[in-house]
């Protein structure tokens, strides 16, 4: 850890509004909630659903600038409000209030998402093409309409729709809340060398980091005593979820889950294919850097690198960081790409976007969420160390993606997973190779330590979140799980996913418990992998031509939410449906990894 919490960032939304309590807030709920039934009275007036093939008329033309228009604007209000609410909730899962008023805004959006239903239907029934040449909302939204189009055959009937949309904010909205609720809020007892201490776990987990291995093993020890405790109800969570997802993806005619969460981030099944395959081929590769890293950390030869050491820093070359040292770093880093890129980190500081602090009742990890017009709201747990600098990028890289979308409509800037890591890991990679291009000796070593742990959780270990989620989706169509059985898959998954590159007597039995991405969504975890490799292709580009790159860049970033992934990819000159592509980006780390090896190679006993 680094200084006082206190002197760590908090974000500010009170521009927006005062508070909760606030008359501004209390009027924009209200008239979201009144804007909701209004937008679903006129997709009632327009009769916006299912209907008879047909050539699209200048009145469908009306009906659609309308409703496209309309959902757009009551979206948007409640999605504004939802990110309000999720401000207070994601720093502070105690608070009872914005609590309950999470709940309400998710009822409201609730309301508007049939309305997707109904106007893919209409759609697929008239025509994308049809539409756009009778309506000018159509034609600047044709991308999401002809995905609306495809979506339809994978709908439920309307009232079926409209039943899930409403049982869900009971079903998996609110197991989804009671993971995060519960993790937030657990706390551990970690004996440190210095004496015991009682820690939230997202500190608990930040000590993973630590430059002292006896920190590191009691923070892995007093996570593997703590999480037990929540084993029955967050099983019971991932239990409810995924059997919500089985039934409704059969009822979609989806068949299987991944084709589902295929098509939601916009990606074939010959580009996943190709990603896939390459991803296996590389493994290898990744548990020979585990296992040199094992050696650089003391453990004897041949042995893999045990758990509480897989984000350990670099024992040669190991330092804390400042958060201004770590700002520094980042800002400097994204100047030599752009100024507004550089300019980007003062602007977050400055107008306070920014929640750094790990406490008691704030969600784990890190995230970023677009906020009022080009703004956004960056939640970290900063821990002090270069690998915080790194998420740090990762995240201010959404920041500046979100500003590219700022003037896109809401269903312009609806971001498949896969595609909205793309800034991100672009922001990661410029840090990391500033850095790589002054350092040399034991602060390279140091700096490639935090790049490939980043790359090996990216590919190694969401390889095997993958693995364990597929089967979990598999075993759920037949029985219930109990947190037994869940930590059995997960431990089976890593020692697929890591074999010899990990101890597997340290296999962390848990990690199905403690990641919110298993709830809030399905397959949520192979875009990063994507959202990386992508990204290192997108660096070879830039370095190839950075005048062009620059010049297209910001508007393909704001088209991510319009274009899939393969339409993006050649916007940029890459095939990726062709394995060829992802194993040159796979290639960089395999360069890295040979860098890393010669320069451990004297500090190895």
């Amino acid at each position: 850890m680094t200084g006082p919490t206190l002197e760590l960032p908090r974000w500010d939304v009170t521009d927006l509004h005062e508070s909760l309590d606030a008359r501004s807030f209390r009027d924009a709920l209200e008239r979201a909630a009144a804007d909701a039934e209004r937008a679903v009275a006129l997709f009632d007036e327009l009769d916006i659903r299912a209907t008879d093939a047909r050539p699209a008329t200048a009145r469908d033309g009306d009906a659609a600038d309308q409703a496209i228009a309309t959902f757009n604007r009551v979206a948007a209000e409640v999605d504004l409000l939802r990110v309000y609410v999720y401000a207070k909730v994601s720093t502070d899962s105690r608070h009872a209030p914005a609590q309950s008023l999470l709940s309400e805004i998710t009822a409201i959006a609730a309301t508007l998402r049939p309305l997707l239903a109904r106007l893919a239907d209409w759609v697929s029934s008239l025509g994308a093409a049809e539409l756009q040449r009778v309506s000018t909302e159509a034609q600047e939204h044709a991308g999401p309409l002809a995905r609306f189009a495809e979506r339809a055959a994978h709908q439920m009937t309307e009232a079926e729709e409209h039943l899930y949309a409403e049982l869900a904010t009971t079903g998996s909205a609110s197991w989804a809340r009671l993971q995060e609720d519960t993790t937030s809020q657990l706390t551990a007892d970690v004996a440190l060398p210095d004496g015991p201490v009682t820690l939230p776990m997202p500190a608990v987990r930040g000590l993973a980091t630590n430059a002292d291995p006896a920190v590191r093993r009691a923070a892995y020890a007093a996570e593997q005593a703590a999480w037990p405790a929540l084993g029955v109800p967050v099983a019971a969570a991932m239990n409810a979820i995924k059997s919500e997802a089985n039934a409704v993806n059969r009822r979609r005619n989806w068949t299987s889950p991944l084709e589902a969460s295929l098509f939601a981030n916009s990606v074939s099944r010959a580009t996943f294919e190709a990603m896939q395959a390459a991803v296996a081929a590389s493994l290898p590769d990744f548990r020979g850097w585990m296992q040199v890293k094992a050696r650089l950390h003391g453990h004897p030869a041949g042995d893999g690198l045990p758990w509480w050491d897989l984000v350990a820093p670099s024992p040669v070359a190991a330092r804390d960081v400042s958060w201004e040292d770590g700002l520094d770093t980042v800002r400097d880093a994204f100047r030599e790409y752009s100024p507004a890129l550089g300019g980007l980190v003062d602007r977050a500081v400055s107008g306070r976007w920014i929640d750094a602090a790990p406490r008691d009742g704030k969600g784990g990890g890190a995230f970023c969420m677009p906020f009022v017009d080009d703004r956004s709201l960056v939640l970290l747990n900063w821990s002090g160390s270069a690998d915080a600098t790194q998420t740090t990028a990762h995240e201010l890289g959404h920041a500046y993606h979100n500003t590219t979308l700022a003037g896109r409509t809401y269903l312009q800037k609806r971001l498949p997973m896969a595609l909205a890591e793309t800034a991100s890991i672009f922001c990661e990679t410029l840090v990391v190779e500033a850095g790589l291009a002054r350092l040399t000796g034991d602060e390279r070593l140091a700096l490639l330590d935090i790049d490939l742990q980043g790359a090996n959780q990216t590919v190694v270990d969401i390889h095997s979140r993958f693995l364990f989620e597929s089967e979990v989706f598999a075993r759920r169509q037949r029985s219930k799980l109990s947190p037994g059985e869940l930590c059995e898959l997960m431990t089976d998954a890593q020692r697929v996913a890591y074999g010899d590159g990990l101890d597997q007597s340290t296999a962390h039995p848990y990690m199905w418990l403690l990641k919110p991405h298993y709830y809030g969504a399905h397959f949520y975890n192979w875009p990063y992998t994507y959202g990386l490799l992508f990204g290192l292709g997108l660096f070879a580009r830039y370095r190839e031509d950075p005048d062009r790159f620059r010049a297209g860049y910001d508007t393909l970033l704001s088209r991510a939410g319009m274009d899939t992934a393969e339409e993006l990819g050649a916007a940029f000159g890459f095939d990726v449906s062709d394995e060829a592509f992802w194993t040159a980006s796979l290639d960089v780390v395999r360069a890295r990894i040979a860098d890393y090896r010669s320069l451990a190679q004297p500090h190895l006993p």
